[in-house]
């Protein structure tokens, strides 16, 4: 009785979880497209407030994440209307298994905390106290920060991220959970890219001039606050391509920039394989098997095998091939370029692999490792697809026919005014770190090291390079330390993946070996990953590798 009550409450609780968030995508819509009024969004937020509250905390968690690109900036007051309501869910979750699923450590935390030479000499993970050493190095920098109350908002706004991030940690232990979480993270994927094909679509029935009212001052404005549409409006945006008197979109989606768009969905995409690779890997056909090995059919049958295999394969590729292209058609021409140094890691990978004892267990995930790098194929096949889309007549102006491959020659031109720029941005930064060392310029204050005002880093000032950018706001140890904590978490993964016996963590984890290299090699010349929305997406993958070690062999 105990068990079918269970059963019964999950099943109901997980039609309540889809009610709401059906109702949440359907005001999100209503909203965004101005048929409802912004602050209609702060009723929204009150109400998921309460919904988190009242939720088990796995559906909260579950909920959090398919939610990402749809939390909307709340219109507190006219000059305080970009504060995310995520930002006050992530506090909601925390507290909330804190309080109830710590309770019978809670006074003993308490304690702890109050007892410093205890908190000193706990133990921790090395990847931990590498996080807290960072944390201390961003508070440290506050020192040389000429403006500190920007430093403040700056570690407030990572906190926001950590303790989601602890909770997720904690949660990923449990293995269904995990599962769980990975199927959940391909819906916000499939939400943006769907979005993203709407854009492209619009852009045949509406000229520039209105395309710019609906999404930049509509939409955008609608979703991230008045502040951040007069800045996409007004002082630049990255929506566009130009050459000349040609312009050509660069679909940005449900974000508010073409940069971290791509970024979120080359993340999402581990969750897509690991969810359709498993119904295909458990796709079997037995009777054509034995048929092959003993029939006078036997070559016929090998036709029904591989015709078999196709049909489960299709929907993966056709997947697949959609969000590689949707991310082509991003423009973002950093991450073309770090596409090479993923298919390098792949290659190097499996040299490195093959060179050592593999186990039947490791060995069946090399296996399944070989066959997903296959899939990096498809994203190249696309830039055929992609061409005649940029070179299609978009915003109702004709266009030449060689824009896409303009764009492409002009990542290897250092005169370029993009390409030049950042190489100039590069050099003042190295020369910042080279005078302020120890503790940098101060987190967020990044615009000084070229002579700009603060704000300006809402609008895109940074050092284009997300390891540069560490070393200049908060010192070179700092930077060191990001970088070592790269090189662990890649190594974790590469545990994860060969230890792992189940198929879908097992390909999710294989996955995660080549995109999250992707987002890191892209962050060579930009630091979008930043963004709220992709760091959100991030950090829910950051929390399944780390947080998964503990059972990759265990179920």
């Amino acid at each position: 009785m105990t068990l079918f009550n269970t059963y019964f409450l999950k099943i109901k609780s997980s039609k309540i979880l889809n009610l709401v968030f059906a109702a949440e995508v359907i005001l999100f819509g209503l909203i965004i497209t101005g048929v409802l009024p912004r602050e209609v969004a702060l009723y929204l937020g009150a109400a998921l407030v309460i919904y988190f509250l009242a939720a088990p905390l796995d559906d909260s968690l579950v909920f959090f994440v398919r939610s990402i690109p749809l939390f909307l900036a709340m219109p507190i007051i006219s000059n305080f209307d970009n504060f995310n309501i995520w930002r006050i869910l992530a506090l909601v979750v925390f507290f909330k298994w804190f309080c109830v699923h710590k309770f019978k450590h809670y006074e003993l935390r308490i304690t702890n905390y109050f007892n410093i030479k205890k908190l000193l000499t706990a133990h921790y993970s090395l990847l931990t106290k590498l996080l807290l050493a960072l944390l201390l190095l961003a508070v440290l920098s506050i020192i040389p920060a000429p403006d500190k109350i920007v430093v403040i908002k700056r570690i407030i706004f990572f906190l926001n991220f950590t303790i989601l991030g602890v909770v997720l940690y904690d949660k990923v232990s449990n293995r269904e959970f995990a599962r769980k979480l990975i199927k959940n993270s391909i819906i916000p994927v499939v939400i943006v890219a769907t979005v993203g094909y709407i854009q492209v679509i619009s852009t045949y029935f509406v000229d520039i001039y209105q395309f710019m009212r609906i999404w930049g001052e509509g939409i955008q404005c609608r979703q991230f606050g008045e502040q951040w549409c007069n800045i996409a409006v007004q002082l630049g945006n990255t929506w566009f391509a130009y050459y000349g008197e040609q312009l050509s979109l660069r679909v940005f989606s449900l974000f508010p920039d073409s940069h971290s768009f791509p970024q979120f969905v080359l993340l999402g995409i581990p969750a897509v394989l690991a969810t359709m690779w498993r119904q295909i890997t458990n796709h079997k056909s037995p009777q054509y098997q034995s048929e092959a090995r003993y029939g006078a059919r036997q070559i016929i049958n090998k036709f029904q095998i591989l015709n078999s295999k196709l049909k489960t394969q299709t929907p993966l590729i056709i997947v697949l091939a959609l969000l590689f292209l949707i991310v082509i058609l991003s423009g973002t021409r950093g991450i073309w370029a770090a596409s090479a140094g993923v298919v390098l890691l792949y290659f190097g990978l499996m040299l490195y692999m093959k060179k050592w004892k593999l186990t039947k267990l490791s060995y069946d995930n090399f296996v399944s490792f070989k066959k997903l790098g296959w899939f990096l194929m498809i994203f190249f096949l696309m830039f055929s697809i992609a061409f005649p889309i940029f070179s299609s007549p978009q915003f109702l102006v004709g266009k030449g026919d060689d824009i896409l491959k303009e764009r492409l020659k002009s990542i290897l031109d250092f005169g370029e005014t993009s390409n030049a720029q950042r190489i100039e941005i590069w050099k003042k930064t190295l020369v910042s770190i080279k005078e302020k060392p120890l503790w940098g310029v101060g987190i967020g204050n990044f615009p000084v090291i070229l002579g700009q005002d603060i704000r300006l880093a809402k609008a895109g000032s940074s050092a284009h390079n997300l390891y540069l950018q560490v070393a200049a706001e908060t010192g070179m140890l700092a930077g060191i330390i990001f970088i070592w904590f790269l090189w662990l978490l890649f190594k974790k993964n590469y545990e994860l993946f060969t230890k792992e016996s189940d198929k879908q963590l097992g390909t999710y984890f294989a996955a995660t070996l080549l995109y999250v290299p992707w987002v890191l090699i892209y962050s060579l010349t930009d630091v979008a990953i930043f963004d709220e929305r992709a760091f959100l997406l991030f950090t829910v993958t950051l929390s399944l590798i780390l947080g998964s070690k503990k059972s990759a062999i265990a179920d």
